[in-house]
């Protein structure tokens, strides 16, 4: 059974970074792709970034692209997120996710199987 861990979520003032990490309990070389999701209260759980794990393509929902930026490091079995210039409304739970077989779909929730407990990322304005 796979299992992903976060961390790094926080409190952080709106302009903000934060560095969220999910760690693997497998080796990720096994995993297709790997992503981010996070989801707002009253919300429904929304896109954020994914990874192709072997070729390293990155793919984003528009309202982060060039804030946020995913990452993964084969060796520590462990994808990033970096999230900068962040905003009161980017206060959510985020949640890792990831797949082992292929997908042409990075972006819905329905294209992962394995999935995190999320970690809180709150941004004050």
């Amino acid at each position: 059974q796979v299992q992903l861990v976060e961390s790094g979520g926080g409190l952080v003032q709106a302009g903000g970074s934060l560095r969220l990490s999910c760690a693997a309990s497998e080796r990720t070389f096994s995993f297709y792709a790997m992503g981010w999701f996070r989801q707002a209260p009253g919300k429904e759980r929304e896109f954020v970034a994914a990874i192709r794990w072997s070729l390293g393509s990155t793919y984003y929902a528009d309202s982060m692209k060039g804030r946020f930026a995913i990452s993964r490091d084969n060796a520590k079995n462990t994808v990033y997120l970096q999230m900068n210039n962040l905003k009161p409304e980017d206060t959510a739970v985020y949640y890792c996710a990831a797949r082992t077989g292929y997908t042409n779909n990075y972006y819905s929730r329905a294209s992962y199987p394995y999935w995190g407990q999320g970690t809180q990322v709150t941004v004050s304005s």
